[in-house]
C-alpha cells in the first residue's frame, strides 16, 4: 500500500521512510522489505532509536515531517485497526464486514497523507503539535536503558542476564509494545505471536490496541 501512495506522490517532493525496528539485524527484516519492492527509503534500526527519539510504542505508526523539517503530526497508528482482536484464530481469518472497516481505515489513512501532500490539510499548528508529542518520562528513559542493555546482553551471549533487563523494561513501560515483541522475538521460541501476545492483548479489556488517529 504504501509503495503504492508514493507512486502517486513521488514528484511532489515527498518520500516515504519505513523503518524495521529489529534487533536481530538486517537479515530478519531484509524478506519484508523485498517482498514490498520499495522504492522508498527502507532503514533498519537494530537499536530502537527511532523509537525512542519520536516516542513511538508499536507498528505501523507513523510520523510526519514536512519539508521544513517540522513535525506536523506526532506518533499515530498509521492505518491499522483492533479489528484483527475480532479473527478466527483458528483460521486466521476475519468476517467479510470486519475486513471491509479495516480496509476503509486503512484508504482513510493514505487519503489523508495524499491530502496532506497536495493540500497541507491536516497538517497540526505547532503548538497542537508540541501538545501531542509523547512525553519522555524517568520510567520510559530508564525502560529505554535496560531493553538497549538487555538486547547487548543477549546479542553477546547472556542471555539470562539480557532478559532480566528486558522484563524490567517492559514493566517500566508496559505501553511500550514495540519493547514487549522484540523481546518475546529474541526468545528461541519466537512467541511474538503467540498465545502470551494475545493474553497481553485481552488485557487491555476495552482499551484499544490501535489508537485510531485523530484526523
Amino acid at each position: 500500500m504504501w509503495q503504492q501512495l508514493f507512486d502517486g506522490l513521488k514528484n511532489e517532493e515527498f518520500m516515504i521512510v519505513a523503518i524495521a525496528e529489529e534487533s536481530r539485524g538486517a537479515d530478519h527484516a531484509r524478506q519484508w522489505i523485498e517482498q514490498a519492492a520499495a522504492q522508498y527509503w527502507c532503514l533498519i534500526d537494530t537499536e530502537h532509536r527511532v523509537a525512542d527519539l519520536y516516542g513511538m510504542v508499536n507498528v505501523p505508526q507513523a510520523v510526519w515531517i514536512d519539508a521544513a523539517g517540522r513535525i506536523v503530526r506526532p506518533p499515530e497508528n498509521a492505518g491499522s485497526t483492533d479489528h484483527f482482536r475480532l479473527m478466527d484464530r483458528t483460521t486466521r481469518t476475519l468476517a467479510p464486514e470486519h475486513q471491509a472497516a479495516r480496509l476503509a481505515a486503512r484508504t482513510a489513512y493514505l487519503d489523508a497523507v495524499r491530502d496532506w501532500v497536495l493540500t497541507g490539510r491536516h497538517a497540526l499548528p505547532a503548538d497542537a503539535a508540541t501538545g501531542r508529542m509523547p512525553r519522555v518520562t524517568p520510567e520510559i528513559a530508564l525502560a529505554q536503558a535496560h531493553f538497549r542493555l538487555g538486547v547487548w546482553l543477549r546479542r553477546h551471549g547472556n542471555a539470562a542476564e539480557g532478559d532480566a533487563h528486558l522484563a524490567e523494561a517492559s514493566r517500566l513501560h508496559p505501553d511500550s509494545w514495540n519493547m514487549w515483541r522484540q523481546a518475546a522475538d529474541l526468545d528461541a521460541v519466537g512467541n511474538a505471536s503467540g498465545e502470551a501476545f494475545w493474553q497481553r492483548v485481552q488485557a487491555l479489556g476495552e482499551r484499544p490496541y490501535y489508537p485510531a488517529p485523530e484526523l
